[in-house]
């Protein structure tokens, strides 16, 4: 049982977002509500962004709403989309330099999408921002079992037009919260 109050550090995410993506699997999610419940799940499905990706966010520059994703690693960051759902990014990379992984599934009921997550834990705009790093924020991330190559599969990320190159999309073979299109190649070592 992973310890729920030990927080990954900033190092952990100081990293380029696909490594981050990949080591993200076994994670524990965890969200504090009502000041008392703390959900907890097993993040089981990533995608990751670069900013040189021309599906990233940030691959034009910094506006408002992508502002986050310049850094300090190791924060949310919450966009809506569809005019319908949140979606939970961690930021990844050096200070300055644009990068995210997105949380696509975490092994929880009715978690198994990113939007279908936010809504299930009830993240939203208010928690872009937020440091991921310390259970006071009230969404953390912490460290879990590791996952073997043999246990995860990668493939194209799912719902975009460009960037389509990029096997950036990580997840547990196998597992029934995975989202979308279940198949993929066996990752390389890491």
């Amino acid at each position: 049982m992973p310890d729920l109050l030990k927080a990954y550090p900033r190092e952990f995410y100081e990293r380029h977002a696909p490594a981050v993506a990949r080591d993200l699997l076994g994670a524990v999610l965890c969200r504090a509500l009502d000041g008392e419940r703390i959900l907890s799940g097993k993040i089981v499905e990533t995608e990751a962004y670069t900013a040189y990706d021309p599906a990233c966010h940030a691959f034009r520059g910094r506006t408002p709403r992508t502002a986050v994703m310049f850094g300090p690693p190791g924060v949310a960051y919450v966009y809506f989309i569809y005019g319908m759902y949140f979606c939970l990014n961690v930021v990844t990379e050096p200070d300055g330099v644009p990068g995210a992984v997105l949380i696509r599934a975490v092994d929880s009921r009715g978690c198994d999408g990113p939007g279908k997550l936010c809504r299930q834990w009830q993240i939203t705009g208010r928690e872009n921002g937020v440091s991921l790093m310390s259970p006071a924020s009230g969404l953390w991330i912490c460290p879990g079992s590791p996952v073997p190559d043999r246990g995860v599969l990668t493939s194209e990320r799912i719902g975009i037009s460009r960037g389509q190159e990029h096997h950036w999309r990580y997840f547990l073979k196998d597992h029934p919260a995975v989202s979308g299109r279940a198949h993929g190649k066996r990752a390389s070592g890491r």
